[in-house]
């Protein structure tokens, strides 16, 4: 059998990433994080992309180098389409777009939040088909029915706001350093979950988590004018008890999910699937309920370009490639 390999360049948001992907296994997967975007307490689009020009080159170099590989032995590019900011989109398709012209090898469009889901066939085990996945990041929450590698379809989403940033609002709500939601998963570990937050019922398997965050606000202003250090008191058991409702509410539904398509292989994916206590709770609900459960590695649950390079290689043996023509697609469906 013939060698496969394929670098897939990672620019959705403010992670600028490469990895190289060979026979399937991956062989180099390089991470620069953007810490530009702390001093503003959230991601500016139009400083993402420039940092995105700036760290492109140095990551693509290092993951090659890591791998052992030169670019006269790559089989194909493999980059982010979408969903994602357009600027940052950009930089990673103009770079991949570019080298696959320059070596005369194929260019793979990826889906970016395909690409969480099949994150899963990085390390082993990995779940049987049909599983369910569970996809939650800053900008998605959805429960996805995943029939075959690229065979998903989604049977429940949020409706407004995505769980992960429901997370970084209420830990900026609380002056939290920006990125928040993993600091807030921190503490909610040292703290207990005394605080009650509602719960709002969507129909089906959708979710809602817009109005949470504006309660969270109006708990905080309330209790606040009661007792003016009632954050610096209560930190722990604030962060605790938020993270413990919408823990509650992402497993309620995938639950019920669960129930009506009656599978008992279930995952996570995204960067909250990184969430502690999300994946504490998913680990206790399925050895109540007999599921096999399914966690990624930590460096897979975040941006990277190593799950790109997964949902590449499973479109490389369809022959699914992508003409020069292509372009971004911020907005990116399935």
């Amino acid at each position: 059998m013939s060698e496969t390999i394929i670098l897939a360049i990672e620019s959705s948001c403010d992670e600028s990433s490469a990895a190289v992907i060979e026979n399937g296994k991956i062989r180099s997967n390089v991470v620069a994080t953007q810490l530009i975007h702390q001093k503003y307490g959230g991601v500016v689009p139009e400083l993402a992309s420039r940092a995105h020009q700036q760290h492109i080159v140095s990551v693509v170099a290092e993951a090659l180098s890591l791998a052992n590989i030169t670019k006269n032995q790559l089989s194909a590019i493999a980059f982010t389409r979408g969903p994602g900011l357009l600027g940052a989109l950009l930089v990673g398709t103009s770079f991949a777009k570019a080298m696959a012209l320059g070596l005369g090898i194929p260019l793979i469009d990826v889906h970016h939040v395909q690409a969480h889901v099949l994150a899963h066939f990085i390390d082993e085990p990995a779940p049987p088909f049909p599983f369910l996945c569970l996809t939650v990041s800053g900008g998605h929450t959805q429960i996805v029915l995943v029939k075959d590698y690229l065979d998903m379809t989604i049977i429940g989403q949020t409706q407004d706001d995505a769980v992960g940033e429901a997370f970084d609002k209420a830990a900026k709500m609380l002056e939290l350093p920006y990125p928040g939601g993993p600091l807030l998963d921190k503490y909610a570990q040292q703290g207990t979950a005394r605080f009650k937050f509602p719960m709002v019922e969507m129909q089906g398997l959708n979710y809602s988590f817009s109005g949470i965050k504006t309660a969270f606000l109006y708990f905080l202003r309330d209790q606040k004018k009661i007792n003016p250090a009632f954050v610096e008191e209560n930190l722990l058991d604030i962060c605790a008890s938020f993270q413990q409702t919408l823990v509650g509410i992402l497993l309620q539904k995938l639950k019920r999910a669960a129930q009506e398509q009656n599978i008992k292989h279930i995952a996570i994916a995204g960067g909250v699937s990184a969430n502690s206590g999300l994946r504490a709770e998913l680990n206790k609900l399925g050895q109540q309920l007999g599921w096999t459960t399914y966690i990624p590695a930590f460096e897979y649950c975040t941006d990277n370009a190593g799950m790109i390079a997964m949902a590449a290689h499973f479109k490389y043996q369809k022959g699914e490639f992508c003409s020069q023509a292509v372009s971004p697609m911020p907005r990116m469906e399935w």
